[in-house]
């Protein structure tokens, strides 16, 4: 089924991952999928770094353009949540505990939780 825009106003990322994933390839395993989404996450995410790097070569900054690569790398990731079998909502709210747990030992400024692994 093709989506519509007005299935996704007020979008959830629940809602956006379940959308998202009518156009995961349906012949993937749950390990393909993953692998699918880790390199593919790595490839949108370059591709977002290009257009900043362009700037450098004094190209124009294409929001439209970044902003499109952003919503790739948000597809991957939702692939990656579905091969695991979590939601994109329980991953976003692990990452705000985690930042929070680091804010209340004042590690915030990116020197990590202070948990040796």
């Amino acid at each position: 089924n093709p989506i519509t825009v007005v299935e996704v106003e007020g979008l959830r990322a629940n809602e956006y991952q379940k959308l998202a994933a009518r156009t995961i390839n349906g012949g993937l395993t749950k390990e393909g999928m993953l692998h699918h989404a880790s390199l593919g996450l790595a490839s949108e995410a370059g591709e977002f770094a290009g257009l900043l790097q362009k700037i450098y070569q004094l190209h124009k900054y294409d929001r439209e353009h970044a902003l499109k690569e952003l919503g790739d790398c948000c597809w991957m990731i939702a692939e990656a949540c579905t091969a695991l079998n979590a939601t994109l909502e329980e991953v976003m709210q692990m990452n705000l505990d985690k930042l929070a747990a680091r804010q209340a030992i004042g590690t915030i400024d990116g020197s990590g939780d202070g948990i040796v692994r």
